[in-house]
Parts: structure tokens; C-alpha cells; sequence
């Protein structure tokens, strides 16, 4: 099960759950670390306590790099150990080199016993460090990082100023991962009063990069990334492919939608007065495509948008598929954002679009249709979209 179906189902928030994972307790406004590690938020101090005797049970059936051994293999240890096979012979059986087996054994015996369980036990409690961080204890090298995000220097300007400053001092170094994990994680360890101007993007939490298996799926019905979408389309060869968006008036409240034709470039607007959700956009998608003749319906390209949480309907009712565009890549609907572009001349930014009517959109779309494209040869949208519905 998911972490965040568990965390739901006992009725706690997934942080929490994720601590729970990692063996750390809430103790009032405080949080208490495996290895003693006490990070008080009240206060913003650091302490370190006598580390739990024991460790987790999360923490004792972690699996980590396959590097380390696992319970299982301590337990096929103990077993063999106790039939009277040599090292060599066990470490055949788990596949690693026998003098892994043999440290494994030294330094988890218990007056010459080799107990599976104790051993592991023993294995979770070492990992945990109880170093505390440069940046947890006062000093010359707090106040330099502490004047550097001051002035609103990035932790990587910080790291080399250091070794500008200070070039035969090693004790003057820190990483910008350090200074990220003081301001981020620690406490805001040591650096409290300057975490709200301490950074650029203004945040006091890390932001999260998942890569794209780890992400929650966008939409319910699974998306057809443009990774997949047919060769044909990319090279603007065949007509009846269509790249597609939304222009948004102020506060997202209204907005236009804004289909391209990749290989004419044509336009066609939708108008979407009251709002965008995804079954608007879905009903004024549909009919806009079924003004087309079958031929120019190919497929629709989208970026990950959630107006267009509809797509799996939009596609039965025309036919159309809808591909997707990776995240934060307008490039891929190049023509699009080109158009986009331009209608901003008729609907800047700031402007009620509500104001403007089905009739207003038209006579935009009209104009755009007419005009001359160098890309086109000096030929415009409308007379190569003609020239496609009499030849064909």
C-alpha cells in the first residue's frame, strides 16, 4: 500500500506517517531523531539526547543498496554457520565474497554466537549519524553564510566565496547542500532569522522533484505522452493535426481556447465565458473539431493542463486523440504559443474576456486566417486550408 492510502486510512497526514517511517517522534513542538538528534521549532535550537536504545522497526527492516545485507541473508548466515559450512561456502550460497561474510561474523557475534536478529538490530542502530551540522554551532563560518544569504547571495555563491576568503582554512567550508539542509531542515538550524529572505524563491520547505514514475497521475484516464504520438505529426506533412490551449483572463476566471492547425497553421477560437473547467472546455472543444471534415480530425496535442481532464470523453464523442506534452515544455506546442502570442494584441493581458463575444472571436480568428505567413510562403492559413478541402 501507498503511503499516503496508509497515512489515510489510520487518519494522520502523510509527513507524519513519513516520520513514523524514519523513527522520528513528535514531542511537542520538538522532533526527536533515531540517533538523538532533538530539533526544537519553538525555539529553533538543536540539542542531542542519549540515542534510543533500540531502533525502529522501520528503521530494522529497511532495504537499502543491495550492498547491504539483508535479515534474510543474516538469517541463511546463522543457518549454514550452524551446519558447519566455511565462508567460502556461504558466501556462494548468498552470492557475495566470503570475506564479507567473515566481517558480517566478527563484528556481530555475541561471545562467538552469530545471532540473525541481534545482528540486524545492531546493523540499523550504526547507520544512523549523530555528527551535528557546521552550520548547528556558532562561529566565524555560520556568520559568513549568515551575511552571505543576507545579501542575497545563493548557497552556491556562498560556497565558493568561502574558498576565495578563506583559501588555506579548510575548517571554512561548507557545501550548498549544508546551507540548503540548515535553512530547509534544521531547525532552520542556526540560520532562523534569515530563512523568510534567506532565498530567492522566498520558501522555507524544499520543494520536491519526483522523477516522472513517481508522480501522481495527472488525470484518472491514463494520458498518451507526445513521446508516442506518430511520426507524421512531427514533421507537419499530413494536414488535421491540431495543437491546442487556453488564454485566461484575470484571476483565471475567464478564458479563450485556442486551437492551431500544425501544418496550415489555422486558427480556431473558442469561447469560454463563464469559466474552464473540464467539462466546459470539453463542450466547446467537441464542437469545434466537429465543424472539420473527417480528414483535417488527426489529433490533438495538449499541454498537462487540468482543463483537459476530459480528454478521454473529448476523444469518443470526435475521434480525436489527445497527446500531452511533458511537463514545463511549451516548445512542443510551438505553433501554438506562436498564436497565443498574437492574440494578445486583440486580448491583452488584463482584460475581461467575458467582455468579448462568440462573433467577437470569430472576426479575430478571421483576421489571423488572412494574414500573409512567411512561414507559408507568403500564402495565408486560409488559402492553404482552402486549397486542402478542394483538392482532397
Amino acid at each position: 500500500m501507498r503511503r499516503r492510502e496508509a497515512a489515510a486510512q489510520v487518519g494522520v497526514h502523510e509527513r507524519t506517517a513519513q516520520d513514523w517511517d524514519r523513527g522520528i517522534r513528535q514531542i511537542g513542538h520538538a522532533r526527536l531523531h533515531p540517533n538523538g538528534r532533538r530539533i526544537d521549532y519553538t525555539t529553533g535550537m538543536i540539542t542531542t539526547v542519549a540515542a534510543a536504545t533500540e531502533p525502529s522497526v522501520a528503521a530494522v527492516e529497511a532495504r537499502l543498496h543491495p550492498r547491504f545485507l539483508t535479515v534474510a541473508e543474516r538469517e541463511l548466515i546463522a543457518d549454514l554457520r550452524r551446519e558447519g559450512r566455511s565462508l567460502r561456502a556461504i558466501g556462494r550460497a548468498l552470492g557475495r565474497p566470503a570475506s564479507t561474510v567473515k566481517r558480517e561474523i566478527d563484528a556481530r557475534s555475541v561471545e562467538g554466537v552469530y545471532q540473525p536478529h541481534r545482528a540486524q538490530r545492531a546493523w540499523a542502530k550504526s547507520r544512523p549519524r549523530p555528527k551535528v551540522s557546521k552550520l548547528a554551532q556558532a562561529g566565524r563560518l555560520r556568520e559568513f553564510v549568515a551575511h552571505g544569504l543576507a545579501e542575497r547571495w545563493s548557497p552556491e555563491q556562498i560556497c565558493h566565496a568561502l574558498v576565495i576568503e578563506f583559501p588555506d582554512e579548510q575548517s571554512m567550508r561548507v557545501s550548498p547542500e549544508t546551507i540548503y539542509q540548515a535553512i530547509y531542515v534544521q531547525a532552520r538550524g542556526g540560520l532562523r532569522r534569515e530563512v523568510a529572505d534567506a532565498l530567492r524563491t522566498g520558501r522555507t520547505r524544499r520543494k520536491p522533484h519526483r522523477s516522472a514514475d513517481q508522480r501522481t497521475r495527472r488525470f484518472v484516464d491514463e494520458m498518451v505522452m507526445i513521446s508516442d504520438r506518430p511520426a507524421e505529426v512531427e514533421d507537419r506533412a499530413v494536414p488535421g493535426h491540431w495543437e491546442g490551449d487556453l488564454i485566461v483572463g484575470p484571476r483565471s476566471e475567464t478564458a479563450i481556447v485556442t486551437l492551431v492547425e500544425r501544418s496550415t497553421r489555422y486558427v480556431l477560437l473558442g469561447h469560454l465565458p463563464g469559466g474552464h473547467t473540464a467539462e466546459e472546455v470539453r463542450d466547446v472543444l467537441v464542437p469545434l473539431i466537429a465543424t472539420l471534415p473527417a480528414h483535417l480530425r488527426g489529433s490533438l496535442t495538449w499541454d498537462q493542463g487540468c482543463e483537459m481532464a476530459a480528454h478521454q470523453q473529448f476523444t469518443v464523442a470526435t475521434g480525436v486523440p489527445v497527446y500531452f506534452c511533458d511537463p514545463h515544455s511549451p516548445w512542443q506546442r510551438g505553433s501554438n504559443e506562436n498564436t497565443n502570442g498574437l492574440l494578445r494584441q486583440y486580448f491583452p493581458k488584463g482584460t475581461d474576456l467575458s467582455a468579448h463575444s462568440a462573433q467577437d472571436l470569430e472576426h479575430v480568428a478571421q483576421q489571423l486566417n488572412g494574414r500573409p505567413r512567411k512561414t507559408l510562403g507568403w500564402a495565408t492559413p486560409a488559402e492553404r486550408l482552402r486549397d486542402l478541402l478542394t483538392t482532397t
